[in-house]
């Protein structure tokens, strides 16, 4: 089937943003003379540093062999954080005029002291936002948080930051999420054969390009998409759950794609879980992105979080249902230690409920393919053999046999 040329030339686009995110920043800050702000994932609302002024950037993890960094933190650290201290330690974050970091998780800590002592002269702000999302307090906390960073970035840009431009920032990053939900709807409805290649790029490069261009990209694609047609796909429809600060591999996507899974959803960082939650455009633009906080942790629960009103297993299942994949792929990030003391609840729901799913834990370093597609082939195979067993359980009870 032919592809359009306007929808490859904008994936390009997305591309080249999304794995050299460093040299397009770089760039963009030449072009316009603008500060750049990165920070890490996964609760850092960009739009303050937008109002400001900035080009926000999510850091990344990027595909270089860690080898200055070896010697600066521990090597049961996981990827992400040992390739972000990597980065700092070979001076690739020098051109960033600050770096704002959060306090999901010990090894997020590690690699901040890491790159504040490696980076002398760059403003590295630190803000703890509470973990605990449900109690009385928890609002007026984030928005502490969010006050105090607010107030960092006003003597960095020498002024204070307009309520207003925070509101116009906040319509921009929502209308962002919207187009982006959007093709997820395409996707996973079907009236769009997006790969789970293109998906990550699409929300990745949003994460690290300037804001309006991204928009534009965007509206030409989904008015594109929505004027097209898709074909049928065949195979076994494929839930993506896990990595939460750094993107899959696009290998690992592709392999699971040539196996025979269409990829329909995903709570990734690099996805859903990134693009779930609008911000209120209206008020106090502090209070909005506090309870931005707050709900998006409801839109898509995260083990790093703590909140009685949510959970990640009944969520997943739920996503599952809704977007009527029939099996489920967790990709583990080695060492993610979030990740891996809530798995166990994970698995044990998935095999109440007779749903099917593989764990697969992924590394920085090489990692080794041909051994992951034997288990996932293997895995789609199982699943499939489990909706054949289903159907025709469901035949004898209708009387269709």
């Amino acid at each position: 089937m032919a592809v359009d040329p306007t929808v490859a030339s904008i994936f390009s686009a997305f591309e080249a943003a999304a794995e050299n995110p460093l040299a397009s920043s770089k760039a963009w800050k030449a072009a316009h003379g603008t500060p750049v702000v990165g920070s890490f994932p996964m609760h850092f609302p960009g739009e303050l540093a937008h109002a400001a002024g900035a080009l926000p950037v999510i850091l990344q993890e990027n595909h270089e062999p860690i080898t200055v960094g070896h010697g600066m933190i521990y090597p049961f650290y996981c990827g992400y954080t040992r390739s972000v201290v990597d980065q700092a330690c070979k001076g690739d974050y020098d051109f960033l005029d600050a770096i704002m970091f959060g306090d999901h998780c010990v090894q997020v800590l590690g690699a901040a002291d890491v790159v504040r002592a490696k980076l002398p002269n760059t403003r590295v702000h630190f803000y703890q936002l509470i973990s605990s999302m449900s109690d009385p307090w928890s609002l007026s906390r984030a928005r502490e948080t969010f006050a105090g960073l607010k107030e960092g970035l006003e003597e960095m840009i020498g002024h204070p930051i307009d309520d207003e431009a925070t509101r116009a920032s906040i319509r921009l990053f929502n209308r962002n999420r919207q187009l982006l939900r959007r093709l997820y709807e395409m996707r996973r409805a079907g009236t769009a054969n997006l790969t789970a290649k293109q998906m990550q790029l699409a929300v990745k490069s949003s994460m690290v390009m300037d804001k309006a261009t991204h928009n534009a990209l965007l509206e030409d694609l989904v008015v594109k998409l929505e004027a097209g047609s898709a074909e049928r796909q065949r195979g076994v429809r494929v839930y993506l759950s896990g990595h939460f600060c750094q993107a899959p591999k696009l290998g690992i996507l592709d392999l699971i794609e040539s196996c025979g899974g269409i990829v329909v959803d995903d709570d990734l960082y690099h996805g859903q879980r990134y693009i779930s939650t609008d911000v209120d455009e209206t008020g106090d633009p502090l209070d909005a992105l506090a309870k931005w906080y707050l709900e998006r942790n409801l839109k898509v629960p995260c083990p790093t979080r703590v909140d009685q009103n949510a959970d990640w297993e009944t969520y997943l299942l739920d996503a599952m249902a809704k977007s009527k994949a029939d099996g489920m792929i967790v990709l583990m990030a080695k060492f993610c230690e979030p990740h891996m003391y809530y798995y166990p609840e994970i698995k044990e729901a998935f095999e109440a409920k007779g749903v099917p799913h593989l764990l697969i834990e992924t590394e920085h370093e090489t990692t080794a393919l041909e051994g992951i597609r034997t288990r996932v082939e293997t895995f789609l195979e199982i699943v499939k053999r489990q909706a054949r067993a289903k159907s025709a359980t469901r035949s004898v009870e209708t009387g269709a046999v």
